[in-house]
């Protein structure tokens, strides 16, 4: 007999409307109950030989993706190559135009919407146009009931956890909760809600039974 978790029950109760809810938005939609299988779905979606870049995401790299898709059989795009300033920028254009972009959600609502705040833009640029496919790997403690709640989220919960990650020093940083600021040091330039993939099956999400990420 397999003994379920309770929160791993209730998430995947909670994930079963949630998907209805994603799939009216023409998203591909996928539950997975621990980092292992999420991690075994994705490789699933991703075929060898591709290009594949990704976004900043602690996610990706709980699940053990980004590892994998580094050490497989892929045309790796690292976002972060080079030394200047140019060659930094020149690598963020490559990877938005891969055949696979990995990333997670700052938080996602009950209604399917998925909402992201973004430093320097190229993480949102990707999920919106770009990619041929997006990958979206979030797990279910990022769910919240409406955008607004999102919003305070990402703004309150997983941006000051971010600045700390890197370095920054924001009013978050030192607080924990948003300053709202507009600083050199800020990482919130832009503010992206998506409700619908504008190409069907373009945007696949996977949901994760566990916490992961900020």
């Amino acid at each position: 007999m397999i003994f379920i978790k309770p929160k791993n029950q209730h998430y995947e109760n909670m994930s079963k409307a949630l998907i209805q809810q994603f799939e009216k938005r023409r998203f591909e939609a996928y539950y997975c109950p621990d980092k292992n299988s999420a991690l075994k779905k994705a490789l699933e979606l991703i075929p060898e030989g591709t290009v594949v870049s990704h976004g900043g995401s602690e996610s990706i790299n709980e699940i053990g993706l980004l590892d994998a898709i580094v050490e497989g059989n892929y045309e790796y795009v690292d976002r972060k190559f080079g030394n200047t300033e140019k060659e930094l920028k020149e690598s963020m254009k490559k990877s938005t135009f891969c055949d696979y972009y990995l990333m997670s959600s700052n938080a996602i609502t009950k209604k399917g919407e998925l909402v992201n705040i973004d430093g320097y833009g190229n993480r949102v640029a990707a999920l919106s146009f770009g990619p041929e496919n997006v990958i979206v790997v979030v797990g279910m403690n990022k769910l919240c009931e409406d955008v607004d709640n999102a919003i305070w989220r990402t703004q309150n919960i997983a941006s000051p956890k971010n600045t700390l990650r890197l370095n920054k020093n924001t009013p978050c940083s030192t607080t924990g909760y948003c300053g709202d600021c507009y600083g050199n040091e800020s990482i919130c330039s832009a503010i992206v809600i998506t409700r619908r993939s504008w190409s069907i099956g373009r945007i696949k999400i996977i949901l994760v039974g566990e916490e992961l990420g900020y």
